[in-house]
């Protein structure tokens, strides 16, 4: 067995990967995980990275439906940054490979850490992008929901995301200092 030191960074990234993957399959294909919400009366509408409550699943979406007077939320730039919530499944993808390099690394060679951390490294940008990104779209849909009288709320989604990116970057850290452990068996335990 290889170094030991590279377990925590594999399981901060393995973490992140589930955590980013929840947050890929939120509404309209899981309800229960959503980026915002919004109530008005007894109809409540949950945003997802692919659609909303009662949508067909796809990328990028436009929030006209509602019947606003107000073309802030029908404008071409805001149907662009839903498009960008591609990123979620993106940062989940790269986090999946970084969890398989960091797999390589604690059972046989020092390059699989290497790539591990290069590539936790990476899915951390994406998705603090797609958070930054997440805060900046969804906090403008929430004021001009509330704008309009309805009850709007941040979801479970933006902060699982949130998680997701300090979680890489702990397995960032974690795997670079792992990089520099002992990977050779000592010579009692190779007889």
């Amino acid at each position: 067995m290889a170094v030991g030191q590279v377990i925590p960074g594999l399981f901060f990234t393995f973490a992140a990967m589930v955590l980013l993957v929840f947050a890929s399959v939120s509404s309209p294909t899981w309800d229960t995980i959503y980026f915002m919400t919004a109530t008005s009366g007894s109809r409540t509408v949950h945003f997802g990275a692919f659609g909303f409550t009662g949508s067909d699943t796809h990328i990028g979406y436009t929030f006209d439906q509602f019947g606003f007077n107000n073309s802030r939320l029908d404008s071409a730039t805001i149907h662009n940054l839903t498009k960008t919530l591609i990123l979620h499944p993106i940062a989940a993808g790269i986090a999946g490979l970084a969890t398989l390099f960091g797999l390589c690394g604690v059972s046989y060679h020092r390059a699989g850490t290497v790539f591990m951390s290069l590539l936790a490294g990476l899915a951390m940008l994406a998705s603090l992008l797609a958070w930054v990104l997440d805060m900046a779209l969804f906090g403008i849909a929430r004021s001009q929901f509330r704008n309009e009288g309805w009850t709007a709320q941040y979801g479970n989604a933006t902060w699982l995301t949130l998680g997701a990116t300090v979680s890489l970057l702990l397995g960032f850290c974690l795997g670079a200092c792992g990089v520099f452990g002992h990977y050779r068996r000592r010579r009692s335990e190779a007889y």
